[in-house]
């Protein structure tokens, strides 16, 4: 018995694991917000939540760029996975004719937002670098979750050129269906 396992199939599994992933990045996005406010104006000694204590202690507004650094960078995340289920769940991938429009600019943001989130990792990592020259105890970045800066970027760069080679496929395929 041979099990054959369709691109359909297979689109509603990532459908599934992708509603799973963004709905926890949602939660984290959502959570790191919620303990920075938190933090600034009913209790601080809730920074030790994310082991940002010293960071407090040492310097408020220190505090706060390594909140929305962390922040921002969770939140671009949650962004990403919700243009993936958005275009899984309208059904827009189309499989029989990949280069439309809707997939080009898919492809676009998604370069375009891990652009962003590799940015703020790689400017989250060189601010820590910064608190721990100056003698601040400042968790992994592992930790706070805004490690691999550099990966970001270069997956930003794999997925512009993919977006071009779509752009250039989606208007090979408009001047095809002009000339029939």
């Amino acid at each position: 018995m041979e099990i054959k396992i369709r691109t359909q199939q297979i689109l509603k599994i990532l459908n599934i694991f992708s509603w799973i992933i963004f709905i926890g990045l949602c939660v984290e996005a959502g959570m790191y917000l919620f303990n920075g406010i938190y933090t600034l104006t009913i209790n601080s000694y809730n920074a030790r939540f994310l082991n940002l204590l010293d960071i407090y202690n040492y310097n408020v507004s220190f505090y706060i760029q390594e909140i929305c650094f962390i922040s921002i960078v969770a939140i671009l995340k949650a962004i990403m996975f919700y243009l993936i289920v958005k275009l899984l769940h309208e059904k827009k991938l189309n499989i029989e004719q990949p280069f439309t429009p809707e997939t080009g600019r898919f492809i676009s943001y998604l370069s375009y937002l891990a652009f962003g989130i590799g940015l703020f990792s790689l400017w989250a990592a060189k601010f820590n670098s910064f608190l721990i020259t100056n003698g601040v105890k400042v968790p992994s970045l592992e930790s706070l979750n805004i490690e691999g800066g550099s990966v970001w970027i270069f997956m930003a760069v794999v997925l512009f050129v993919i977006g071009q080679i779509f752009k250039r496929g989606i208007e090979i395929q408009s001047e095809i269906e002009l000339t029939v």
